[in-house]
């Protein structure tokens, strides 16, 4: 099932995350609903808070990333419950965009290497090195669970430069090809 994304400016994305149960309702479902409305909206990443759940869960789908083989080639994983344990590397920055911000790319400086442990669907515990694509898109999955959105990276003249089009969005202007929810209906 698609399901609607809440919108910068939700309280969602922005309230304490709690820990997953195994025993969470239907979080088989979940999951697979996620990856649904993740593709419907052309994401790579989607975080439970941006589907105005607020658990610590995030999914990603680098399906339309040409990974090296050595990466596996493609990677599509689901993280319960992740914990970034280390950070390596000269800080790199990238463009990046967010489902809960529509319309809006910019340039995010990030670590290139990250070690995350995390469950997996079935429940088996993960400790990960990532680096690349992979860790930058876990990094800003994990933002979300952590009740970060990307653009307070961003400098406070870039912030301005954006603050008509941020506050368009907590007032319920959305431009966006797929469902959203914003504070204001």
């Amino acid at each position: 099932m698609i399901l609607p994304i809440v919108v910068y400016g939700h309280p969602a994305l922005k309230a304490k995350n709690k820990e997953v149960e195994s025993n969470y309702p239907e979080l088989q479902k979940l999951i697979d609903d996620m990856f649904d409305t993740m593709r419907n909206a052309d994401g790579v990443g989607l975080a439970a808070p941006q589907i105005n759940k607020n658990i610590r869960l995030f999914v990603v789908d680098l399906s339309s990333y040409e990974l090296p083989e050595d990466k596996g080639g493609q990677f599509k994983q689901v993280f319960i419950n992740p914990v970034i344990v280390e950070r390596e590397g000269e800080p790199e920055y990238f463009n990046e965009g967010c489902l809960s911000v529509p319309d809006i790319h910019e340039d995010v400086l990030r670590p290139p290497r990250i070690r995350i442990k995390y469950f997996d669907r079935d429940w088996n515990l993960h400790d990960e090195w990532f680096d690349g694509i992979p860790a930058r898109v876990c990094q800003h999955e994990y933002d979300h669970v952590e009740g970060i959105v990307f653009v307070e990276y961003l400098s406070n003249l870039k912030k301005m430069v954006l603050h008509r089009k941020l506050t368009d969005m907590t007032k319920g202007v959305v431009n966006a090809h797929y469902k959203t929810i914003s504070t204001k209906r």
